[in-house]
């Protein structure tokens, strides 16, 4: 059983014992969510690491749309729930880069592979994405890599 599997199952011991509703509905959903990836047609059975935070940062990305949704159409009974949950999602990812850290550790992957101008923009965001997979936003980090090449 997978490192995260089994910190799942006794997540959803603990919110079952505390009787804490968002967190036992969240490990629920994970659990299912790698359950169906794990069962697709063409995979192991198993998923490495980068497929978990592939997994969860799909999870996290829903969750933040349905709620930037509900919130617009001021429907804050719905939203909340759905933060809530985006927040115990979280716990389960790495710790996400942000600022300095991210643009040093941008910086030293661009240096490593050596782009050095705007027209390296889609090799250094290839580069970059898979060096620190799950630390960072997709978006967020392509944002961070056009601004260092173009500076």
């Amino acid at each position: 059983m997978a490192a995260l599997e089994a910190r799942l199952m006794e997540d959803l011991k603990s919110a079952m014992k505390g009787q804490d509703k968002i967190r036992l509905e969240t490990v629920r959903a994970i659990r299912a969510a790698v359950l169906v990836a794990k069962s697709e047609p063409g995979a192991s059975g198993d998923l490495t690491e980068e497929q978990e935070i592939q997994l969860l940062q799909r999870l996290k990305k829903q969750r933040l749309e349905s709620a930037t949704i509900y919130r617009e159409q001021n429907r804050l009974d719905l939203a909340e729930p759905e933060e809530a949950q985006l927040k115990v999602i979280e716990g389960y990812l790495p710790a996400q880069l942000a600022g300095d850290a991210l643009h040093e550790a941008v910086r030293a992957v661009l240096t490593a592979q050596g782009f050095s101008s705007p027209g390296d923009l889609g090799k250094a965001i290839g580069a970059c994405r898979t060096a620190l997979a799950g630390q960072v936003d997709g978006k967020v980090l392509a944002d961070a890599v056009k601004a260092l090449l173009t500076a």
